[in-house]
């Protein structure tokens, strides 16, 4: 197991780790050493954790409430106009199958339906309401409502990292096919597996791709410029929203609107992928109070692949939950572009076709209310569509339809998810 870790060390790291030469000449911006720190062999933590890859930075913290509201309208991607996405091409699953926002477990709490062997705890950042899973510790965590995945799914989440330590951290996630997932929730190396890492705060990334134990694919140069925490001492944290793309073999990430990795032969089609978990290194060393963050919330986990093309013109109806807005809004995501530009080429491909764009609610609030939300985030699809794609606005009418035409129960946030949509009927 040692010579796999070696292995996969880039030269300067293992040269560091092996001599005890200093890394303190490489800037924090660049990715000169890489992200694959958990192959260090264990007996050179102690050494690790005395090397500081972000020198000459001030130690002093803010107030928790000034940094974490800063943090959130730093980084808020949901504010940043459609046109910022303009290359990206994610599509989300359509049948959402489990969506985590946390919202009824109580803070300090660990959530039911996860595994780990370290600890983390649900907490709120200053004033914001949003819950987040914080793994405050070395470890694996697990979401066990992700399994059995097929060969079409996506898996997005929102993704906070913080650096205030003179450690060198490294956090990941990964996608496994594993026969035993609780014996092996303490493993990098599970025989089947795709993981991908990256250095606290820092651009520097890496990832391989494991089949049968060997490795098939790797890269430890990649250079994520998202994950770069932002101020002049890298103390205000990066949100960020990962999206992941399975398409057969095929594996698509991506960092906000920016695609990350595309390897076409990542994941095997004859293989049961049952787990996904993150992980976090070097997080034991941290002293002080309120230091290193690794959270994630807003997990949402769909499956299925739309076929737009023939859902329109040949079965006449279209349903998608992947065009998505502000929470009691009709303000659309910036991260549903992929969608919008999906139909938008359907439609200036057929200029003769017209459309109903019909909007649906969940029940929580009035039924009035959600009934003109409904009317409003139909005719802001139309608006994006027209103004953004340039198809003619007389190809399409709107309506809405509020809570009154629910898909599943209204009794769990999955629930609630999938009755969130946006139909287009062919008319």
């Amino acid at each position: 197991m040692i010579s796999m870790k070696i292995k996969h060390l880039p030269s300067i790291l293992l040269l560091t780790v092996l001599s005890g030469l200093s890394l303190s000449g490489f800037s924090h911006k660049s990715s000169d050493y890489s992200a694959a720190l958990p192959f260090v062999p264990e007996s050179s933590s102690l050494f690790l954790q005395s090397i500081d890859p972000y020198p000459g930075r001030e130690s002093a913290t803010s107030s928790k409430n000034e940094f974490w509201e800063t943090t959130l309208k730093a980084n808020d991607t949901t504010s940043k106009a459609l046109q910022t996405y303009s290359k990206f091409d994610f599509i989300p699953g359509e049948k959402v199958i489990a969506l985590e926002d946390f919202s009824e477990i109580s803070l300090g709490d660990f959530p039911l339906e996860w595994n780990t062997n370290s600890s983390a705890e649900i907490v709120r950042m200053g004033n914001d309401p949003t819950k987040w899973f914080s793994m405050t510790k070395d470890g694996f965590f697990q979401p066990e409502f992700i399994t059995d995945m097929p060969e079409n799914f996506t898996i997005e989440f929102d993704l906070i990292t913080r650096y205030r330590s003179s450690n060198i951290l490294e956090y990941s996630f990964q996608l496994a096919s594993s026969k035993n997932p609780s014996s092996e929730l303490a493993e990098n190396y599970v025989a089947n597996s795709f993981r991908l890492g990256w250095l606290g705060c820092n651009e520097a990334a890496s990832f391989f791709v494991l089949e049968n134990g060997e490795t098939i694919n790797s890269n430890d140069g990649l250079a994520v410029k998202e994950f770069i925490c932002a101020g002049e001492n890298y103390e205000i944290p990066e949100k960020v929203r990962i999206s992941i793309w399975r398409q057969k073999t095929r594996l698509r990430i991506y960092a906000n609107q920016n695609k990350i990795v595309d390897i076409p032969k990542a994941l095997k089609t004859d293989l049961d992928y049952n787990v996904f978990k993150f992980g976090a290194s070097y997080m034991n060393f941290s002293t002080r109070d309120d230091l290193d963050k690794f959270m994630v919330s807003n997990i949402r986990y769909a499956v299925g692949a739309a076929d737009t093309r023939s859902k329109l013109l040949t079965e006449g109806k279209l349903v998608t939950r992947g065009i998505l807005f502000d929470s009691n809004s009709d303000v659309i995501q910036p991260g549903s572009f992929g969608v919008l530009k999906d139909i938008a080429s359907v439609l200036n491909d057929n200029p003769t076709l017209r459309i109903q764009i019909i909007g649906h609610t969940d029940s929580d609030g009035e039924p009035a209310a959600n009934l003109l939300l409904s009317q409003k985030r139909a005719a802001a699809v139309k608006k994006a569509l027209s103004e953004e794609f340039k198809v003619d606005s007389g190809m399409m009418e709107t309506d809405g339809k509020g809570e009154s035409e629910p898909t599943e129960p209204n009794t769990t946030t999955a629930g609630k998810a999938n009755n969130r949509r946006v139909e287009f009927i062919k008319l």
